[in-house]
């Protein structure tokens, strides 16, 4: 096991040549002597995590894997901006299927394993922090819990909000101090894992103290906010040229888990005048990204690389930092 580590290495200015080299157990002893065998690449949506990742992986001679609660969907490609490259655990579970993080760890899990029992190294790229916490570390993820008792809890909650919530602050007053009553999914959610013996409260913060499964180096991509407001508008109509709007009736028109219903712009495009709903979905995603990077920055041990420019150059930091010295 291997507990988050953080390398320090100053500003280097890359040339062209050099971000033509390739990294892995083909070449040169000099360039595959690296510190860790996972590299994670975390970021808000729009950031370039897709690209970043696949450039990584093409250096290291190895493939990425996706911790992406969405993006596991198949038939919503561009809803959840899927990687036009190749990558792991991406449109597997049918839209019709719940997907839990629970059966999501153990995918990603034998999916690492297996790339870096083969290649020596593997990339892991997402935007759903609990995903990819769940996919570097054992974390004690609870099983999912019988519909009855799901479909009780939340007519309790329906019933009664301030009950239910009262009720969780029995069972577990850190959970309840942690949740807002007027949250049913978390409410709901928690006491499902109070009633189980588990906690939602230790789930949140668990990976961080943790050991890694595998050596790893935690990468956060950073965009200057008007750059990354500006991406996510260019991607949005980028995503209604590539028939989004099509694909979420499309989505509709079939049975769709709750999970799946979750992808962004699935309800808007469905239900708003296209203007509208390409306003709806750039203030949403915005609204995301600004999260995802908040989760990003209180991340301990994070090396955080600026990720407005190239690929190949962010993928040179990247690999600087990676490599034993």
């Amino acid at each position: 096991m291997h507990t988050l580590g953080t390398v320090r290495v100053p500003p280097v200015r890359i040339s062209a040549l050099r971000s033509q080299r390739v990294v892995g157990w083909g070449a040169p002893q000099a360039m595959t002597t690296l510190r860790y065998s996972v590299v994670a690449i975390f970021g808000p949506t729009a950031s370039g995590k897709s690209d970043v990742a696949h450039e990584l992986a093409m250096r290291l001679r190895t493939e990425v894997v996706s911790a992406d609660a969405l993006q596991v969907y198949d038939g919503i490609p561009v809803l959840t901006n899927q990687s036009h490259h190749p990558t792991r655990l991406t449109a597997i579970r049918a839209l019709s299927a719940e997907m839990s993080v629970g059966e999501y760890v153990k995918l990603a899990h034998a999916e690492i394993d297996d790339l870096v029992a083969a290649n020596g190294a593997a990339v892991v790229a997402g935007g759903t922090g609990l995903y990819l916490r769940a996919a570097l570390a054992d974390l004690a993820i609870p099983e999912a819990v019988p519909r009855d008792t799901r479909a009780r809890l939340e007519a309790m909650y329906d019933t009664d909000p301030a009950g239910a919530h009262a009720h969780l602050g029995r069972l577990d007053a850190a959970a309840a101090a942690a949740v807002h009553v007027n949250d049913r999914r978390r409410v709901v959610r928690a006491l499902e894992l109070a009633e189980s013996g588990s906690s939602l409260v230790p789930a949140t913060d668990e990976l961080w103290s943790t050991s890694m499964r595998h050596a790893t180096l935690v990468i956060g991509l950073e965009v200057p906010p008007a750059v990354l407001a500006d991406r996510i508008r260019d991607r949005t109509r980028s995503m209604l040229a590539r028939g989004a709007a099509e694909e979420a009736r499309a989505a509709l028109a079939s049975p769709i888990s709750k999970t799946a219903a979750k992808a962004l712009g699935l309800v808007e495009l469905t239900t708003l005048p296209l203007d509208e709903a390409t306003e709806r979905i750039e203030i949403r995603t915005r609204r995301y990204a600004s999260y995802q990077s908040k989760w990003m920055r209180r991340t301990p041990g994070i090396e955080l690389v600026r990720a407005d420019r190239p690929a190949a150059e962010v993928v040179d930091e990247i690999i600087d930092l990676a490599r034993a010295r």
